[in-house]
């Protein structure tokens, strides 16, 4: 009965020695597979990619068929003219006719800058595709490094726990013996009883943070490969923030696609406009047209061109032109603020970034200080120089350490690919020198 149970452990514990955590990129690659916005994005795409032909089609020949075929029943009655007698008969007969028609646009400003329009729009959905690449890829970077803090959040107060409760035992022991009042006690009671809420706390946030990367990825996540230790996050290059605004205000694919807004914005102007001008089609058709009866047939074949002058139409056709000059206004307008949010976005950024990297140096230190902070209270605590209360705040201070080095690491590694998505450079392959940063 031992054995087999033995064996199973063993199993057990070697799958799970095998079993490896899913890292960034699978992550990502999941997100791909399933998220439901990312899929959205790439249906508009789809869809944006069928402007061209359609647009193009109102250049292209028209071509149309139309015809009848009946059979008609009647009776005739008239009068003879010198007799004044009924006469009557029928009008039985069978009719048969069709004709095919075709019209080519020869003259039409209106149409050519409707097909203008289309190629303008197809790039606007590719350029708002890609926005929707870059967006996933920060998404889930920042619900991966989200889920990661909850972790050490909660493993960090897991520790604090241990630590208070090895804390809390010591001073009742001391207060048995006399060696520590009631006071030193309630102080280490006060501490593990805060610290089992804040445990509750982080294990409900670590849950809340597996959802909402669940819901990105579509399935729920397993054990996430963690940030190695002491890691050393590269710096922005270029590291003047001037390059990144410029280029955020030129190749961020919002102010990409702001810009193609007010290009289409022009070119309804000029539609509108086109109302005014005269237009002109090549027409050709060909019909045929039988009736029984009296047995006639008529064959007819038919070309030439056909024009039409707008004169009037009621200031219609001024007002559109008004309400399209507004809507290119407007349509700079929101131009010329796609082009500050993204500048502030890649500054903030930047700045977010180059502060990050001061902030883990320091906190780096911090941690070392921490450390042999704690060492001494502990040695001055044994050697009665150090009360409960000094090793308590210690311990706090390092799990506190701890926790904002860690969120330092992850704030700066967001940091730098949000800068990278406002400059319109982000893409699938900057996530490799990320995910080589985990513990694999």
């Amino acid at each position: 009965m031992q054995r087999p149970l033995i064996a199973v452990l063993i199993t057990s514990a070697f799958l799970t020695l095998n079993a490896q955590a899913a890292d960034l990129l699978q992550v990502y690659q999941q997100a791909l597979a399933n998220d439901a916005t990312y899929a959205g994005a790439r249906s508009s795409l789809a869809a944006g990619q069928e402007r061209i032909t359609q647009g193009r089609s109102v250049l292209l020949p028209n071509v149309s068929a139309s015809g009848s075929n009946t059979r008609n029943s009647g009776d005739l009655t008239t009068a003879e003219a010198f007799t004044g007698n009924m006469v009557k008969g029928d009008t039985n007969y069978h009719a048969n006719s069709y004709t095919v028609s075709l019209s080519q646009p020869l003259i039409n400003w209106g149409a050519w800058e409707t097909y203008q329009q289309s190629k303008l729009a197809q790039a606007t959905a590719e350029a708002t595709f890609s926005q929707a690449q870059q967006d996933l890829i920060v998404r889930v970077a920042q619900a991966y490094f989200d889920v990661l803090t909850a972790q050490d959040n909660l493993t960090a107060t897991q520790a604090q726990k241990v630590a208070t409760t090895e804390q809390l035992a010591s001073a009742k022991r001391n207060f048995e013996v006399g060696t520590q009042t009631i006071t030193d006690t309630h102080e280490a009671q006060a501490a593990y009883d805060l610290v089992v809420a804040q445990e509750f706390a982080a294990i409900n946030d670590l849950d809340n943070k597996r959802t909402a990367l669940q819901v990105i990825i579509g399935q729920s996540t397993a054990d996430l490969a963690p940030l190695r230790t002491g890691v050393t996050i590269s710096p922005p290059s270029p590291a003047a923030v001037e390059p990144w605004i410029s280029s955020a205000e030129t190749q961020n694919y919002s102010v990409v696609a702001a810009g193609l807004n007010v290009e289409i914005a022009k070119r309804e102007i000029s539609r509108n406009r086109a109302n005014h001008l005269p237009t002109a089609n090549l027409i050709a058709s060909s019909s045929h047209s039988y009736q029984s009866g009296g047995g006639s047939t008529i064959n007819n074949n038919a070309i030439g061109v056909s024009w039409n002058i707008p004169i009037f139409s009621g200031f219609a056709v001024t007002s559109k032109v008004r309400e399209t000059i507004a809507l290119e206004d407007k349509a700079r307008n929101d131009l010329e603020a796609t082009k500050r949010a993204a500048s502030q976005t890649a500054r903030q950024a930047f700045l977010g970034m180059t502060s990050g990297l001061a902030q883990v140096k320091a906190l780096e230190a911090a941690e070392v200080s921490s450390k042999s902070s704690l060492d001494s209270n502990k040695l001055g605590y044994q050697v009665g120089v150090r009360i409960n209360i000094d090793v308590l705040n210690a311990q706090k201070l390092l799990y506190s350490t701890q926790k904002d080095l860690s969120k330092a690491r992850y704030d700066t590694i967001m940091n730098g690919l949000r800068l990278k998505s406002a400059a319109g450079s982000l893409k699938e392959a900057d996530l490799a020198p990320i995910n080589a940063l985990l513990v694999h």
